[in-house]
């Protein structure tokens, strides 16, 4: 593993996480338990309308995550319209220490890599029902309050879970971009390897 990767990973590991947080995050535990419990491969979906940041971020960071901790997990993202990846999202989780490869000009795939040995985190901007994305038998992570508040109904998901974060596209342009979009991936990262540490195998 990148050691500024390494690096980032024990930041996370160290902020701490509200009690009103946790009450959040139990449901998503419990769901991810039961799964395991029953010998399932856990599917997770993350959602977020425009899936360019907040969403990516969660599937990048659960993927990591589940993987470090021994925990078999395909983790997704999807929106309710198609952007792209967003550049600035793309920089960020550069930043913290991942390996990215990029293929295409119009809303690319990035290929993601946590360690030389890892599979690649594909993640691109899709609709939630992308064929890229389990069908069926998922948990769909509701990431931001706007597609939560307008998909009342996501086909396939078997659970349908609140986790919401502010979205870091409010400092676009701003001097604070870098920081922000960082602080909003560190927040990510350090609530799902909360999650995936309280998995008992």
């Amino acid at each position: 593993m990148n050691p500024i990767l390494q690096t980032t990973i024990n930041k996370a590991k160290t902020i701490p996480i509200s009690e009103e947080r946790k009450a959040i995050l139990q449901e998503f535990i419990q769901y991810i338990q039961q799964k395991v419990d029953a010998g399932k491969t856990v599917n997770l979906n993350f959602i977020c309308t425009h899936n360019s940041r907040r969403s990516q971020f969660s599937q990048i960071w659960a993927q990591t995550a589940a993987d470090l901790n021994g925990i078999e997990a395909a983790c997704f993202s999807g929106g309710v319209e198609v952007t792209e990846f967003n550049e600035r999202a793309v920089n960020s989780i550069k930043r913290a220490g991942f390996r990215v490869t990029k293929n295409g000009l119009e809303n690319p795939k990035y290929f993601i890599f946590h360690s030389d040995d890892s599979e690649p985190i594909v993640a691109f901007s899709k609709i939630f029902d992308d064929s890229a994305n389990a069908p069926t038998g998922f948990a769909a992570i509701m990431t931001c309050s706007h597609a939560d508040e307008n998909c009342p109904f996501i086909p396939g998901a078997e659970a349908r879970i609140p986790v919401r974060y502010e979205d870091p596209k409010a400092f676009d342009g701003t001097p604070e971009e870098s920081e922000k979009y960082d602080e909003r991936s560190l927040q990510i990262a350090s609530e799902m390897f909360y999650v995936f540490s309280k998995i008992k195998k």
